[in-house]
Parts: structure tokens; sequence; C-alpha cells
């Protein structure tokens, strides 16, 4: 499968260096939609005080002395107030959820052991996005190739699944992490391609914010962050906002540009998602806001690893 649809979908990628500085550039106060704070002064339809239905101060009656810049700063106050509580109410998410609907998005995912973990992961994709899942199962470790299978024959319009024989490299295997990842992004046709690990459990709709980022022009997003330590040789956890690259638990990325940043000669998961992030050409962002995820617990992929706290 190769990429020949261009993302008519996606804005262009920005193509700034990637650096580790703050701030995604994004509204993350709700000001792309600023008639939140003001509805209430124009038009006959509008309610007569919506700021004090949600227990702002603020009668649209009394309009003061114009030039009163403390009334000014106190109407610009509760505007910010009331527009950043609306946020938390849920408007930012569903602004979020028109943004992407028309995006295509795939979760692929390595079974590779851990049962119950990749149960509970699939389904709570299923439970809380639209997004269809990729899943490869190598070799049917500890049956949770089997535990795929019916999760497919249950769910056959959202989970499509590959068996192969071959058990990964880090479990004792030959298949290894870059060519199974690969097999999975070419497999998939969507615009924004998930890299998701099994045990990665949504609580919530956890992709939609990330695929906004993406939409709104990064080049990838994820859950978390990483940055280097001083020395060079170890990468700590990093975000929100702009960083150096992402951890790959939870990883969005645009597909087409992932193609070519895909580290397909790495034998391990354990820091080939850096290697992924530090060939993508543009903006790698964390979310501002806390994304529904957590985790089921450690899943070693390669020999002795002690998970991502541990990576060199």
């Amino acid at each position: 499968m190769t990429d020949t649809n261009p993302p008519g979908h996606l804005r262009a990628a920005r193509l700034e260096q990637v650096a580790g500085g703050t701030g995604t550039g994004r509204d993350t106060t709700g000001s792309a939609a600023t008639g939140v704070g003001t509805a209430g002064t124009k038009g006959t339809h509008a309610r007569q005080n919506p700021a004090a239905e949600l227990g702002f101060s603020g009668d649209p009656g009394q309009h003061g002395d114009p030039g009163d810049n403390m009334l000014h700063s106190q109407r610009v106050w509760d505007g910010t107030l009331a527009t950043n509580r609306l946020d938390e109410l849920g408007v930012n998410t569903e602004r979020q959820r028109m943004e992407t609907k028309d995006v295509t998005a795939s979760v692929s995912v390595l079974v590779d052991g851990w049962p119950e973990d990749v149960e509970k992961s699939l389904q709570s994709v299923i439970d809380h996005t639209d997004a269809r899942v990729l899943a490869l199962d190598l070799g049917n470790v500890d049956g949770a190739g089997d535990v795929l299978r019916g999760l497919a024959e249950r769910y056959p319009e959202r989970i499509a699944a590959w068996h192969v024989a071959e058990t990964p490299l880090w479990r004792g295997g030959t298949a290894t992490w870059g060519e199974s990842r690969m097999k999975l992004m070419r497999l998939d046709q969507s615009e924004v391609h998930v890299l998701m690990e099994t045990n990665v459990v949504l609580r919530g709709d956890a992709l939609t914010p990330l695929i906004a980022v993406v939409v709104e022009g990064a080049v990838a997003a994820g859950w978390k962050g990483l940055e280097p330590e001083d020395d060079g040789a170890r990468w700590r956890e990093a975000g929100p906002g702009k960083v150096r690259a992402l951890s790959g638990e939870l990883l969005a990325v645009r597909r087409a540009q992932a193609l070519s940043a895909l580290p397909e000669d790495a034998e391990y998961g354990a820091n080939a998602d850096v290697a992924l992030s530090q060939g993508l050409r543009g903006e790698l962002v964390v979310p501002s806001e806390t994304l529904p995820v957590t985790l089921t617990g450690t899943h070693e992929t390669s020999p002795g690893d002690q998970g991502h706290s541990a990576r060199l």
C-alpha cells in the first residue's frame, strides 16, 4: 500500500525546526469562539444574562461608563473566565470533534502477549472513539492473538486483524518492531496514523485532542513528550507544548510523513519512538489538556527493558 492520496483534510504541516519551546501556538482559552463571552450583548434572540446562568458576574443591562477602565477590565476578566469554564464543560472538546470529523484516523497496535491488557486496551478504543483499529498479532503469545480474534469477530467493522506465526524479537522470536510497525502503516490508508501500545487504556476520547493538534499543523502529537537530559544520554518526560520527541505509548502522526521517518530497521521498540520523532520534519506537540489515559503496567519492548523511564 502506498500513500498516493494527498491529506485533503489536514492543514499544511508547519516546517519550523523542532525545539524544546513551550506553547503550541494554539488557542487553548477558546478564543476561536470569542462570541461566547459577548453573545449576550447582541442579537434579539440572546438570553438576558447568560453569564449569570453559569455563575459569572456581569449584567448586560448595566453598561456603565464606557470610559471606566476598571469596568472594562472586569468585563474582559469575566469573559476569559467564562470561556475557560466553558472549555472545562466540554465546549473545547466538541469544537475539536467538529474540526476533525472529516479526518480519517486509524489506531495501530502490535499484539505480543498480555491478553488481558489487549482486551482492555482495544475495548477502550471501541468504547471511546470512532477510530478503526489495525492490529498485528505476533505469534499468539500467551493466547493474546486469540483475544484479538474474538474482538475482531465481535467488532468486524472496527477492527482489522492480521495473524502471523513469527513471535516478536523482544519475546525471543524473529519479528522486529520496525518491520512490524511498518507493515501496519502500509496497510493503513488513513491521513492520521495512531501508534498505541496495548498497556494503554483510554478512559475517554484521548484521540480527538491529538488529531486536532495534527490537523492544525503539527506533524505529530503525543500523550507524553520527551526531552534529552543534559548529558544527552537519557531522555526525560516533557510537555505540554512543543517537544523534541514523543513517547510511542500513544502517538498520532501524519501517515504520509511517517512512512519515510519510521525506523523500519529498529529491532526493538525502546527508543524507536525517539528515532521516529527525530526523522519527522515539523512540530512535535503534547496537547495542553490532560488526556484520559492510564497504563495497565509495563510491557517490555527489548531484553531487560523496564519501560521508558529506563531508556538510554
